[in-house]
């Protein structure tokens, strides 16, 4: 659980994320909302007011004009622009037909720009409006007549102020919207820490028990569902740990009795194996089938021998009792001096030069004997062959034989205790040579490992670091260290 502790960090970013987006929605829902309604306020505001000054401009002043105008100058010089501009902020176009057309300066030539749907409007006898730019300035356009003859006459409002306004008002929500945002940001970070405090103490937790601390428990507090879920995980721990407890008394209890046994049958196996000893080489003399059951009777005595030294020195590692003493070893005559020891027809090829490593040469000699044995007992007439070689900040010895091999699934398991592959390679080893080896290699900083040889066959290398050692010993002690040469 070493990257999977940090999910109530991912968590609580999201949760704040998720707050601040519904906060953030909702801001903006409330923005647009209250943006639209004032829009929509002040224009129908500002075409409430144009359109009355409009009616009564068509309905008052325009007939009380006498003579009424009938041409665009009659129209200016009658005075009535300055009569509709009197009563408010407006600028008037009046247009006669046939391109008869009254503007103020600043609109003259505008009519061609008043939207025709708008024109269509007034033509027809009605009142309309319209908003749009007017000689690049945002206005709102009345239009209409008094009765069915002309002019049509268009007041021109200034629609600037309107828009300034909404201006404002949009940077005056978006800059309260930002602020929003970021004290949603701010909160929903405090908030988000303390829903999901409770689970951060639960990875921590976690994160001890999967190290080994079975007595972490969770801070458990509250009602809510996070507190159930701090109850039901320091139940489960405490049951994990009593669960523990039981199986390691259990383990230490069948340790203690392989140990025992392995103890109180070596005195009499050492008898067994003297009187063995006594009578083989009386067993020439004997009838055949006599003879035979004493050989059998000399082999079974001398495998359980091994076998209960085998268990002997397993129980010594449970017992967390060896410690390794290095010494400066020439790797390439100790490898040959093993080798012809235990096995003088394998094919041994170790460098010219002196190889020199700081090692515990009796737990090395345990290795390489314990697998040059497993070669002689299930690569039998096969060749072996052994090689030293230096390597990158270490040295490493190979044993390969050319035996039938086993599956590729078996790899893994081969260094347990008491596993034998399949019926191909049982022999009459105990199951245990292979589990020494690797616990001797341990001892020493050494890696052993196993895997198929092309063409058939296993290859065991063994790996030994030529830099300074420390070797991590069960319980927290360290053992011998000692600069290695290479």
């Amino acid at each position: 659980m070493r990257r999977g502790m940090r999910i109530p960090g991912g968590l609580r970013t999201r949760l704040a994320l998720t707050l601040v987006a519904l906060v953030a929605v909702t801001v903006a829902g409330i923005g647009i909302g209250v943006y639209a309604f004032v829009d929509a306020s002040l224009r129908a505001s500002m075409v409430s007011e144009a359109r009355r000054q409009a009616d009564f401009n068509l309905s008052v002043l325009l007939p009380a004009e006498d003579p009424a105008p009938t041409t665009a100058a009659a129209f200016a010089a009658s005075g009535l622009p300055a009569a509709f501009q009197f009563r408010g902020d407006v600028a008037t176009i009046a247009d006669y037909g046939g391109g008869d057309v009254f503007a103020p300066q600043q609109l003259a030539g505008a009519l061609a720009e008043i939207n025709p749907e708008l024109r269509s409007i007034v033509a027809s006898g009605q009142l309309g409006y319209a908003w749009q730019d007017l000689r690049g300035v945002s206005s709102l356009i009345i239009g209409g007549r008094q009765g069915a003859a002309p002019p049509d006459l268009y007041f021109v409002f200034d629609a600037r102020p309107v828009d300034e306004a909404l201006a404002q008002l949009r940077v005056g929500l978006a800059g309260a919207g930002l602020v929003a945002v970021l004290v949603a940001l701010v909160a929903a970070g405090i908030i988000a820490r303390g829903i999901l405090r409770p689970v951060g103490a639960a990875a921590v937790a976690a994160r001890r028990i999967a190290s080994g601390d079975l007595g972490a428990r969770v801070p458990a507090g509250g009602r809510d569902e996070l507190a159930g879920l701090a109850t039901e995980l320091n139940r489960m721990a405490a049951s994990l740990e009593a669960t523990m407890a039981r199986l390691e008394e259990a383990q230490g209890r069948n340790r203690q009795f392989v140990a025992d046994v392995a103890h109180e049958l070596r005195t009499p196996l050492a008898a067994l194996v003297a009187e063995a000893s006594l009578i083989e080489p009386a067993l020439a003399a004997l009838p055949p089938d006599a003879r035979r059951a004493g050989e059998l009777l000399a082999g079974d005595v001398r495998r359980m021998r091994t076998l209960v030294d085998d268990l002997l020195e397993i129980s010594r590692f449970d017992a967390e009792a060896e410690r390794p003493a290095l010494e400066e070893v020439d790797l390439g005559r100790f490898v040959s001096a093993v080798a012809a020891a235990r096995l003088p027809g394998a094919a041994v090829t170790v460098p010219a030069a002196p190889l020199l490593a700081s090692t515990d040469p009796r737990r090395l000699d345990r290795i390489l004997g314990n697998l040059l044995d497993n070669a002689r007992e299930h690569a039998t007439e096969t060749p072996v062959e052994v090689s030293l070689a230096p390597v990158r900040d270490g040295v490493v010895i190979t044993v390969a034989d050319r035996g039938p091999g086993v599956p590729v699934a078996a790899l893994p398991h081969l260094f347990e205790r008491f596993y034998k592959a399949d019926p191909s390679r049982r022999g009459g080893s105990s199951g245990l040579g292979l589990a020494i080896a690797a616990e001797h290699a341990r001892l020493i900083g050494a890696s052993l490992r196993a895997r198929p040889r092309p063409g058939g066959g296993l290859v065991f290398t063994l790996r030994l670091p030529t830099a300074p050692v420390t070797v991590s010993l069960p319980g927290g002690d360290a053992g011998v260290t000692r600069p290695d040469h290479a």
